[in-house]
């Protein structure tokens, strides 16, 4: 088994990197494996503490494994949108509720085993079988715009943009309160929290996390924002909304969750129970992204609008209703 290493993964060690893919075995297994040299990394044998590089080629000697649990990939058939689609790359619209890949207890109902359904005889010499198709990512609750590379030159060519940062995104946030700045940039280093491993934060030490925004209407308990990540760190924008002060609307994780209305007088909190029982997450929208083509080398720009019950909520913040 080969497994090619993205941008997004760069700088992770080796045992934690893929105890994410090789959910059929145990982190001490997975140890055991690296030190036994049935692991190599670029041909070699390395530590379990080996730091990833980008396209770094990971080969697994999963046969000479003799307790290995076979787990494979299911297709699933949901709805998917799909915006668009070539011999190159699909675009498509990431449903909310949705994770990307299979993770411990999910390894059946996620966005990696719909796209095998919709994309059977494309992805099926896929660089890295564990998560065909997936070359970025996006929360569960996060809906929005993704591109998925249907071939092994356009998954180098597209991770080469999105490790060069030359991708351009935009997001739209529905978030907390008031924000007085109409624009500006939040820079920061993120690191994962150590009292609550899910969650991350700024710190003295991580990965540089930067992000531009716009304010697109403040109204007076909930505004609008856009985000242009120029980066792609895990929760991003929603940890950067929460340490500028405004928590992302329905963002239980990062402080923006329902408990926050009990804040408001009766009707108030009554609009805004509504709302949350309507999107039942964050409100976090990936509304486009622009990048070269691969095989054309055009600029192309796609772009989706969010779905109907999150236009609820920024209709509501538009027409100054909450």
């Amino acid at each position: 088994m080969k497994i090619s290493v993205s941008s997004s993964d760069e700088l992770k060690r080796l045992d934690s990197f893929l105890s994410t893919r090789l959910v059929q075995f145990s982190r001490t297994n997975i140890q055991k494996m690296i030190s036994n040299g049935l692991i190599l990394v670029n041909q070699k044998k390395v530590k379990k503490n080996f730091r990833l590089s980008y396209s770094d080629q990971i080969d697994i000697d999963i046969v000479n494994k003799v307790d290995e649990k076979k787990v494979s990939l299911e297709k699933w058939d949901y709805p998917l949108d799909i915006l668009y689609q070539d011999k190159d790359f699909a675009i498509i619209s990431k449903p909310r509720g949705i994770i990307v890949h299979p993770a411990p207890g999910n390894y059946d109902k996620t966005l990696v085993n719909i796209l095998l359904h919709r994309f059977e005889k494309e992805l099926e010499d896929a660089i890295d079988p564990s998560r065909p198709g997936i070359v970025h990512r996006l929360d569960k609750d996060t809906t929005g715009i993704m591109i998925i590379p249907l071939n092994e030159y356009a998954h180098w060519k597209i991770s080469d943009q999105f490790k060069n940062r030359t991708i351009q995104k935009e997001y739209i946030a529905l978030t907390w309160s008031q924000w007085k700045e109409k624009s500006g940039v939040i820079d920061n280093i993120l690191n994962r929290n150590k009292r609550n491993p899910i969650q991350f934060e700024s710190s003295d030490v991580g990965k540089k996390a930067l992000s531009h925004f716009e304010l697109i209407k403040s109204g007076e308990y909930l505004s609008a924002v856009r985000f242009f990540p120029k980066t792609g760190r895990t929760h991003q924008i929603r940890v950067h909304c929460k340490e500028f002060g405004f928590s992302i609307f329905g963002d239980e994780l990062y402080g923006g969750g329902i408990k926050k209305s009990k804040e408001f007088m009766k009707d108030v909190k009554t609009k805004l129970d509504h709302y949350f029982s309507l999107v039942q997450g964050h409100c976090l929208h990936a509304h486009s992204i622009e990048f070269e083509h691969p095989s054309t080398l055009e600029t192309v720009k796609f772009s989706v609008e969010p779905n109907k019950n999150f236009n609820t909520i920024y209709n509501a913040i538009l027409n100054n209703e909450i």
